[in-house]
């Protein structure tokens, strides 16, 4: 018999703590019945299986990131937004260790609340741009560099990739120095 009070949002935040505890990579559908107090079986009422939960989890996680980046970001431009945006992004990796992974994953057309989620998220990063001068197809490269360069020091600080003996907050604030150059003299057209 289903927990009474159960349904996709409570399965879904319930499944995002759980990722936080035991890690994303260790989440499955048993551990998150076993948490909920359910049988397996009852908790295809709220998620269609695995999949539509992750799915449902990175919908969170996005709009969580979101939201974090957009209070980061308000009231800034140029320089001050960048590093504002990229202390959330990481603050927010290192408080959801679970939750983080899920957030990279692509938006599912299917899902609007996704979608959203993934839309808000990329505005912001476009938005931040725009303080350079930077946007239209060029928005895109920038973007997806703040993406990959902050994704990859965290995903590195995360799995104890740092092992030179320097302060890891240093490096960290010399990155988003280096991208504050990078996008202040961004090249108005690349040769292709």
């Amino acid at each position: 018999m289903a927990r009474a009070g159960l349904n996709p949002q409570v399965v879904v935040r319930a499944a995002a703590q759980l990722a936080d505890e035991v890690g994303y990579e260790k989440l499955t559908l048993a551990a998150l019945a076993s948490r909920l107090g359910v049988a397996l079986p009852s908790l295809y009422k709220h998620v269609r299986g695995a999949d539509a939960l992750a799915q449902k989890l990175s919908a969170l996680a996005i709009a969580e990131l979101a939201d974090e980046m957009m209070t980061a970001a308000a009231g800034r431009s140029g320089g001050d937004a960048l590093r504002a945006v990229a202390v959330a992004y990481r603050s927010y990796a290192r408080r959801h260790p679970g939750r983080y992974p899920a957030s990279q994953r692509v938006p599912d057309p299917a899902d609007p609340e996704h979608l959203a989620a993934g839309e808000r998220a990329v505005g912001i990063a476009y938005a931040m741009l725009q303080g350079y001068g930077i946007d239209g197809d060029a928005a895109v490269d920038a973007a997806r560099m703040f993406r990959a360069a902050v994704h990859g020091f965290v995903a590195l600080e995360a799995t104890g990739g740092f092992g030179l003996p320097r302060e890891v907050d240093r490096s960290f604030a010399q990155l988003i120095a280096a991208l504050d150059v990078a996008f202040r003299s961004w090249p108005s057209a690349v040769a292709g």
